[in-house]
């Protein structure tokens, strides 16, 4: 098979358009396809054989000529296409663009989106974790655009103040361990031991396991950290 190629998403995106009603021509000006009915706004159309930073940016300076821009690209089959094509789907909603794709062995043409303009719903319960983690988390222990090491969320903090009080009493009753360690939720998070970091040793006691001890060193500098900060709060 040879490379498939823009122009060759041209025929197919031009009588899709004619049964529509338009008069269609390629290459006027910037525009790969210009499309008028006479009546409404052009349509402009930007053709590409995949996804890109680049057919977006050309997309979206078409918009200084009319709102009723589309990009264009060919229809693949498989499921990374389908995943890709949702992803750029809700690009385009926000960017106010609109979407075809075209299978170019029998020249369908599939509208996904239509231009038009967008304003993004916020979801509250989203806000609200948000400002929830942001506010019990202590200092700020990550780095931006790093996964080194792992992330460190108010949970893990909360985990390893449990550890830390474990690894100086030893084997506590998880109600004193919630009390000393300022941890209200200190018996959920050892009973779910989402690090492999704790033992219940009897019915309601817990004490570190083989990993929670090397958890101590690994983490000095956290639990270090969160000591200081509560005796500053306190």
């Amino acid at each position: 098979m040879s490379k498939l190629r823009e122009s060759d998403l041209y025929q197919p995106v031009k009588a899709f358009l004619e049964y529509q009603g338009y008069e269609v021509k390629a290459e006027i000006g910037a525009a790969d396809i210009v499309a008028s009915n006479g009546e409404d706004d052009p349509l402009i159309i930007e053709l590409k054989t995949g996804f890109s930073l680049t057919l977006f940016h050309q997309a979206v300076a078409r918009q200084a000529v009319t709102d009723a821009v589309y990009i264009a690209v060919p229809h693949v089959s498989g499921r990374r296409f389908i995943q890709s094509l949702e992803s750029n789907k809700t690009l385009c909603r926000r960017l106010g663009l609109g979407l075809i794709s075209v299978r170019i062995e029998d020249a369908l043409v599939t509208v996904h989106l239509d231009p038009g303009p967008y304003r993004p719903r916020q979801s509250k319960p989203r806000k609200a974790r948000l400002l929830r983690e942001f506010a019990r988390r202590v200092g700020d222990p990550n780095t931006g655009g790093t996964t080194r090491r792992g992330l460190v969320t108010a949970y893990k903090q909360d985990a390893l103040r449990c550890l830390s009080l474990l690894n100086v009493k030893g084997a506590t009753k998880a109600s004193e361990v919630a009390r000393q360690s300022g941890v209200p939720t200190a018996r959920r998070i050892m009973a779910d031991d989402h690090y492999g970091w704790f033992d219940r040793v009897q019915t309601g006691i817990y004490d570190l396991s083989p990993k929670g001890r090397d958890a101590v060193a690994q983490f000095d500098d956290l639990i270090c950290t969160l000591s200081a900060a509560a005796v500053t709060d306190d």
